[in-house]
């Protein structure tokens, strides 16, 4: 990775504008070598109809943190990045506040990108256990 710490937040945050990361108010807000990590309120607009933290905004906040992430380890003028699989664990409900997901790079291939994700409330006890395969893909050359 050659970008700052800085400019992969604020890349990743302005890239969420006008998408479903911003109807959820996913903000990235940290980064490092092999990790990417945004967070997510809790609150009424993420439940499921039991008053919890609905299991498909944790899959969204997985898979936005690990796409996300994959793009600073292509070439973004020649490759994009696609998911193909996701899957989640849900270990531990939550009504209130706020959940971080950190996504750590498991594999880094030529063309398959392997994330976990670990979603976390505030005090740190894990939410869901996520696993994301994203797909490295050559952009097509605009005749």
């Amino acid at each position: 990775m050659n970008y700052t710490k800085e400019q992969i937040l604020a890349y990743c945050n302005e890239f969420s504008k006008n998408t479903l990361m911003e109807t959820l108010k996913i903000e990235y807000i940290d980064a490092g070598e092999d990790f990417l990590t945004a967070k997510m309120p809790v609150n009424p607009s993420v439940h499921q109809p039991m008053g919890l933290l609905h299991g498909g905004a944790s899959v969204a906040l997985a898979e936005s943190v690990g796409s996300a992430a994959s793009h600073f380890f292509i070439n973004a003028k020649e490759q994009e990045v696609r998911g193909i699989e996701i899957s989640a664990n849900h270990l531990k409900s939550i009504r209130e506040g706020v959940v971080f997901g950190t996504a750590r790079i498991i594999h880094k291939g030529r063309s398959l990108h392997l994330w976990e994700i670990r979603i976390t409330d505030e005090a740190g006890n894990l939410i869901s256990l996520c696993k994301l395969t994203n797909m490295v893909l050559d952009r097509k050359k605009s005749e």
